[in-house]
């Protein structure tokens, strides 16, 4: 970082005259528009450079981290983000009334919106992002698409005319041939996007991916390219000031992806040749400059291993959710550099003074259940362990917009924290992200931790250079949730064991006092029932004295002795560990195991966390792909119904889509479970829903024969 700056002091010297020209733009507050983490990342370099923040907020989130670390805040209204963080004319009132003199819009939302940009100018308020006319032409896909051609920039081959009817498309799908990739002009995020593989379901897809269109983006245009079979996703840095000067903070990589978001990033790309790396960003510069770029955005590229070509793919206009890779392989604060430019400075280095030092790793901690189909999940935030430092030459860095406590909402993007971790080579920031991930727990929702584990220490991904099919062809290793080890089931059956007695006896003085209503004494045998998906696991826990337990199950029996049981809080959370011995080998874990639903999870302090379902209580919702039981079809989570596609009494076959319903910013299909006629079917578009609300059944006849 000292170096690249010293050396830009140089530069910066050599540019006054040209410096001249730009009118400074005094800024000493901003407002944030935005939530969560982004805001809260902004917040923290704000405060180094002197700046008051005000933040705004939803009714759900008034005493959400962001707001508490903000200056100011400001209601905006009820979620979702329609009615909160989208309203144009309550941020820009929240501005004039708290003296902002810029808004920073983050990323999502209001960040790549032209005409909210346009609003700020008029209102004498700095947008901390690109023009409005650089967001308007890299915000339409065929536009951008139009221009970067006209700059050479490569592009991949397909359709993006102003002829939008239905006709037309199918015609050109018909003529460019199959697979193709049908994307909204306006999207983004994976958003109004359908990969097609054959003719006769391009009206389908196009269909869908109009209808989400116009939810994200209020645009129903779409786009048709060529769909690569074997893609990486490399995007690159940039930056430009309002001098005319533009450099490339280099490469990331974010092939690992699900549904078209990404889930690991990492800087540099692993593979990547001197002379490519080179190319590649003096391409990204090429492409800023064509339309006028100014502050930091993203040119993203889609490289085809068959033949090692890359084409533009699209600009992101404003900070990428993974510009930390970025600023750990650079040394430089990519929040900082936007003000700094917003303020009218000039880029403080030239191309020449940047150089990539080590290597850094994002994983995205989505609050989701990869094994259930990547359905997103919402709920409290039970309990919250961040990971330890980094070992030598290591850096651990938690950015997050969540705390313990914390309620993730049905509302909004599910993504609870990213972590990264940098090291002096990728081995190393492999190795330091898998320790991380280990000691990373978060309880009360379902995570993707347990899969981003799986994810790193795959041999595909160990080796670098993965396409965006990682996942999709990897499924049994990284898709396929294990099953139970007999220790995992001994440490559910003592955290059982342990909140029971801690409910009865208040607290834990020491092992099973003998004071009190109930105690663990001789002979007593707890049966418990825990579930993996549909199947039921027995396991029984025979307490043979205050300390002496024996913990069996179907073909297996372990000896315990428990040295130290904790209390529990009221939202069921140990209050210390559980220390025993297992077989003689030594046994230590936190738990949390509530009240008022089934599950139970056991932390360890080195390797991560393991919950399961108790037989006894209601088990949840099932998988996105298989949402039923038997014949029955229910709600995967609480969301609006946008399209049902049967009637009632309407013949199915097995997988047929029944009901399209939107959450979490996301449409989830519910698919029939079975052959047979449609039951039970009332639904309409804008209904709401709840999760596990039974929606409609299948009657098979079986009953009949």
């Amino acid at each position: 970082m000292r170096s690249v700056m010293s050396r830009g002091r140089r530069v910066l010297l050599g540019r006054r005259s040209a410096a001249a020209a730009v009118q400074q733009v005094p800024i000493d507050k901003i407002l944030i528009a935005n939530r969560g983490e982004i805001t809260c990342r902004i917040v923290e370099t704000a405060r180094l450079m002197g700046i008051r923040t005000v933040a705004v907020h939803c009714d759900a989130e008034s005493d959400g981290k962001h707001v508490q670390m903000a200056d100011e805040a400001f209601r905006l209204g009820p979620p979702p983000a329609q009615t909160s963080y989208l309203l144009a004319d309550k941020i820009l009132e929240a501005a004039r009334t708290s003296g902002a003199q810029a808004i920073h819009p983050g990323y999502g939302f209001l960040s790549e919106n032209a005409t909210f940009a346009d609003a700020c100018a008029s209102e004498g308020i700095e947008f901390i992002g690109p023009p409005a006319s650089a967001i308007r032409s890299m915000g339409s896909k065929s536009e951008s698409k139009l221009i970067m051609e006209g700059a050479g920039v490569p592009c991949v081959p397909g359709y993006h005319g102003e002829d939008q009817s239905n006709e037309k498309l199918q015609s050109e799908a018909d003529r460019m041939g199959y697979p193709l990739l049908i994307k909204a002009v306006l999207g983004g995020g994976g958003k109004g996007m359908r990969i097609v593989r054959s003719s006769k379901e391009f009206m389908n897809e196009l269909e869908g991916a109009r209808r989400e269109a116009v939810a994200f983006f209020k645009d129903d245009r779409v786009l048709l390219e060529r769909y690569i079979e074997e893609p990486r996703h490399v995007e690159v840095q940039v930056f430009a000031d309002k001098h005319g000067n533009a450099v490339y903070l280099f490469e990331r990589d974010c092939s690992v992806q699900r549904r078209h978001q990404k889930v690991l990033e990492e800087a540099p790309a692993p593979g990547l040749s001197e002379e490519l790396r080179k190319e590649m960003g003096e391409t990204a510069v090429r492409a800023a400059k064509a339309v006028g770029y100014v502050g930091a955005g993203t040119v993203e590229f889609i490289f085809d291993t068959m033949d090692d070509k890359y084409y533009f793919m699209e600009m992101n206009t404003r900070l990428q959710v993974e510009h930390p890779v970025t600023e750990m392989v650079t040394g430089l604060d990519l929040v900082r550099l936007q003000i700094l430019v917003a303020q009218g400075h000039p880029l403080p280095f030239a191309q020449e003074d940047l150089e990539l030092k080590g290597h850094a790793i994002e994983a995205r901690i989505y609050a989701e259940d990869p094994e259930g189909g990547f359905l997103p999940g919402s709920g409290t935030l039970r309990r919250v362990v961040l990971p330890a430092g980094g070992a030598e030459g290591e850096t651990v860095r938690v950015d997050s917009g969540f705390r313990e406590g914390d309620d993730v909402l049905v509302h909004y993007d599910p993504m609870i924290a990213k972590l990264i971790v940098a090291a002096k080579d990728r081995p190393s920031a492999l190795q330091g992200l898998k320790r991380a991930l280990d000691q990373y727990h978060v309880v009360g929702v379902p995570t993707n931790i347990a899969f981003l584990t799986r994810a790193v220490v795959h041999p595909g991904f160990e080796a670098g250079g993965v396409t965006t099919k990682f996942i999709e062809q990897n499924q049994e290793a990284l898709l396929v949730r294990p099953p139970p080890s007999s220790r995992q089931l001994v440490s559910a059956a003592l955290a059982v064991l342990a909140r029971n007695r801690s409910t009865v006896q208040g607290s834990a003085p020491a092992p099973f006092a003998n004071e009190g209503p109930i105690r663990l004494n001789h002979d007593k045998i707890e049966k418990l029932s825990f579930l993996r998906g549909e199947e039921s696991i027995k396991v029984e826990a025979e307490c043979k004295s205050d300390s002496a337990v024996q913990v069996r199950g179907d073909g297996w029996s372990h000896e315990v002795t428990v040295t130290s049981w904790p209390s529990f809080d009221k939202e069921g959370r140990s209050n210390g560990a559980v220390v025993a011995s297992c077989d003689g080998v030594r046994m230590q874990f936190e738990a949390v195991v509530p009240g008022d639903e089934p599950a139970v999870s056991v932390l360890y302090p080195k390797d991560g966390t393991f919950t399961i379902k108790r037989e006894s209580v209601p088990s949840g919702f099932g998988d996105i792909s298989a949402l039923a039981a038997g014949s029955r079809m229910t709600a995967p989570m609480p969301g609006k119904i946008i399209k049902v596609s049967k009637a009632d009494g309407d013949e199915v076959e097995i997988g047929d889509e029944v009901v399209v319903l939107e959450a979490m910013k996301m449409e989830h299909k519910v698919l029939a479970p079975a052959k047979g006629r449609i039951e039970g079917l009332s639904l309409k578009p804008g209904e709401m829903v709840k999760g596990g609300q039974l929606l409609a059944s299948v009657a098979t006849g079986e009953e009949e024969e």
